[in-house]
């Protein structure tokens, strides 16, 4: 089975733009997509795409053109973006298809997301306790972390200051002014640990990417950046998700602790056919400071507890070991939640490609590592390599 490969990729700049709707940034990022890859609308034979608050993605084709496309709309929380793109390249993957589209964009009204209860098979009671409140949820989650495992808010301040630091480099993202730790850290709580400098907010933009079979490719004469595993997984029992804050009662030494990002994570690897050893950067889910420290090890690239002393030796920087969230992730782009993963992806291939600028990873980066997570505890991963 020959491999999907990723020929075009085009963005519109996250954060908000006033005048504009979300099918309107969503289709730039298409247009710039079809012109990076150097082909028209007519050549798309299926399209996969995800919104969560900004309208129906295939009402599109009135925009781009009425060709009877094959267009899926994809509903899947912050993984949306990457579930579009798991449903994407296995199309191409099945044989169908040589060549399609996974989109996603998002406008968000200002403020935190507002989701309700019944949406999630949840009672009333649920939202009315204020367990809806993912701000909080997040926080309990890294305070129990941060206790078991001995991260300190400095740590937390680190990978906030990191992220608006790597963003001064990225035209596409929200917040690109630089702030020091210090501003970070003393900044107003919103949930005990997180300052308000330690979340991301919800936000507008759109990413487009075109998938090919490599036999396309070729065809189209772009550099061939490979899809090598594309995964999604849900929860697995007892684990500590959003909207599903309980862990099992046997917590003891060995028993099996799972996510679903440990899931997604370690079957993209064996997809791929490498371990993390082999990730020359990454984009990992960080809706907070603490979900990247915390994704880090379940994604297998560090051990619990060791982002500590990770982030204190700069490893994660841009010329550290692993560049982690080159463009300033969700902390400093925002996250509109159909483009979000998209985001990830589009960033890598920027990076695979060499054209990163003042955010380049040096040494000529090869493989490249996709992660994002989100409710009811859902997580997609990707692994890309040129």
């Amino acid at each position: 089975m020959s491999d999907v490969c990723i020929v075009g990729v085009g963005i519109h700049p996250f954060g908000r733009t006033d005048g504009l709707s979300g099918i309107d940034q969503g289709v730039f990022a298409v247009r710039q997509a079809l012109g990076d890859a150097g082909i028209d609308w007519p050549a798309i034979q299926f399209a996969y795409g995800g919104s969560d608050s900004a309208g129906n993605p295939d009402t599109m084709v009135d925009r781009l053109g009425l060709t009877g496309v094959q267009f899926i709309n994809v509903r899947n929380g912050c993984a949306a973006g990457g579930s579009a793109l798991f449903s994407a390249q296995m199309a191409i993957k099945s044989g169908e298809f040589d060549i399609g589209m996974a989109v996603g964009f998002d406008k968000h009204p200002r403020g935190a997301f507002n989701a309700l209860p019944s949406e999630y098979n949840l009672p009333d009671w649920y939202g009315e306790a204020g367990y809806m409140i993912t701000t909080q949820f997040f926080a309990a989650k890294i305070k129990r972390y941060m206790h078991e495992y001995g991260i300190s808010p400095t740590s937390l301040g680190r990978v906030a200051n990191k992220a608006f630091r790597n963003a001064v480099h990225a035209p596409h993202a929200w917040r690109r002014e630089p702030v020091d730790i210090e501003t970070i850290l003393e900044a107003p709580m919103v949930s005990d640990p997180y300052t308000k400098f330690m979340f991301c907010s919800p936000a507008e933009g759109g990413v487009a990417l075109i998938l090919a079979s490599e036999k396309k490719a070729r065809e189209l004469g772009k550099p061939i950046i490979r899809l090598k595993a594309a995964t999604m997984r849900t929860r697995p029992p007892g684990s500590f998700e959003v909207f599903a804050p309980s862990l099992d009662v046997d917590r003891t030494p060995g028993t099996p602790r799972g996510s679903a990002t440990r899931i997604a994570s370690a079957d993209a690897f064996r997809l791929a056919g490498i371990g993390p050893d082999d990730i020359d950067v990454a984009q990992l889910q960080d809706t907070e400071a603490g979900a990247e420290i915390m994704h880090m090890a379940e994604n297998g690239f560090c051990k619990d507890g060791e982002q500590e002393a990770w982030l204190a030796e700069g490893r994660t920087e841009i010329r550290g070991q692993l560049p982690v969230n080159t463009d300033g992730g969700c902390l400093a782009c925002g996250e509109p939640i159909g483009a979000s993963g998209l985001r990830q992806v589009y960033e890598n291939v920027v990076q695979l490609r060499g054209d990163g600028g003042g955010r380049q990873v040096p040494g000529n980066p090869k493989t490249a590592y996709t992660h994002v997570y989100g409710a009811p505890g859902v997580s997609a991963v990707t692994i890309l390599e040129r």
